[in-house]
């Protein structure tokens, strides 16, 4: 597929040149993963919002607009909690291997990559606490990024960095969506939903993010209560610590400074919070990185050009999170079944 042609499968990869790759673990008391994203070689200009109480990153620092580094070639996200972030020093390797960072010496190779990552809480929610990911782990899902074609679908739910999320009482998982704007330019998300809040409004059952996407479909009463009750046994017999998180990183082709992007990071936090409540709580880690490939210029005549990526990396980001909760499947973890969304209500 062209690399600068337009992509279309409603993901980060609609945005040319990005790519995706997960690494999943599960079985044996594994239930966790680690998913990277990709920037077109030569990197991609990157920031980051951090709003939860409880963040576990690396890297981070570098991303702030007053700092050095400019580009990034890529974005680890993963299970482990801080454990985890060891992924991002497979990722590190392989992309010294491929002569892909910041020069730092009169040699080619002589590179630094910048590897920024965050991470989820899902320690021990598959039976074995120290079952998490690490170096070997982030090496294998830079690889499946790199071997993938550009524009490739990305797999969602239970996979990569979302295999052992949970929201609430309920699965989480992996989502993506993305949009073209009227000026050509797109913009896309991909989200772990593994939040500490709630996803679902306990009146009627419905999503909470379902509600900002248009005319929605309640489910029958009988089948809310039922769920309700499912979940209530399913919290109380988990009893899982809330350590929870939401990570978000929003891409877009558009052509944007450190404090443009910083700014597209901040207000994605927007979609986060039409999508689960309460949020960016004590115990949170809630996190969004933004990319930018810079293919696209803004319309330097339209002084609104950059909100229109603004208030569309905060749809992206709460359509990405539903997709992520319908996505997710039934998972067998510690103290029972973490039920998903669309087992509980039906398609």
């Amino acid at each position: 597929m062209d690399e600068t042609g337009p992509m279309t499968v409603d993901a980060l990869t609609d945005v040319a040149g990005v790519r995706v790759g997960h690494a999943t673990r599960t079985g044996g008391g594994w239930l966790t993963g680690t998913t990277v994203v990709l920037a077109p070689e030569g990197g991609a200009v990157a920031a980051v919002d951090v709003r939860g109480g409880g963040p576990g990153t690396k890297e981070t620092d570098a991303l702030d607009p007053r700092n050095l580094v400019q580009k990034v070639e890529g974005i680890v996200l993963t299970g482990g909690s801080a454990y985890g972030l060891d992924a991002a020093s497979g990722v590190m390797a392989w992309l010294e291997e491929q002569g892909r960072g910041v020069r730092v010496g009169p040699d080619p190779s002589h590179v630094v990559p910048v590897v920024p990552a965050a991470c989820v809480f899902d320690l021990g929610r598959g039976g074995d606490f120290r079952a998490r990911p690490d170096a070997a782990t982030g090496r294998s899902a830079v690889e499946a990024a790199a071997a993938s074609a550009f524009g490739a679908e990305v797999a969602q739910g239970c996979v990569g960095a979302g295999t052992g999320a949970a929201v609430g009482a309920m699965k989480g998982g992996v989502g993506t969506a993305s949009v073209v704007l009227p000026s050509g330019i797109t913009v896309a998300a991909l989200v772990v939903a593994n939040a500490a809040g709630a996803v679902v409004d306990p009146e009627t059952g419905v999503l909470y993010g379902e509600l900002f996407q248009g005319r929605v479909r309640y489910p029958e009463q009988r089948v809310h209560e039922a769920a309700c009750r499912r979940l209530a046994e399913t919290a109380a017999s988990n009893a899982a610590p809330p350590l929870n998180t939401t990570l978000a990183v929003v891409a877009t082709d558009a052509e944007l400074s450190k404090a443009q992007a910083q700014k597209v990071a901040g207000t994605a936090h927007d979609g986060i919070a039409r999508a689960v409540r309460p949020v960016h709580l004590l115990h949170d880690g809630d996190t969004v990185f933004a990319l930018a490939t810079g293919v696209r210029a803004l319309d330097a005549g339209d002084p609104l050009a950059l909100n229109s990526v603004l208030a569309a990396g905060a749809d992206v980001v709460t359509r990405a999170i539903v997709r992520a909760v319908w996505a997710a499947e039934s998972v067998e973890g510690v103290g029972g079944v973490w039920p998903a969304y669309r087992e509980l209500y039906g398609e």
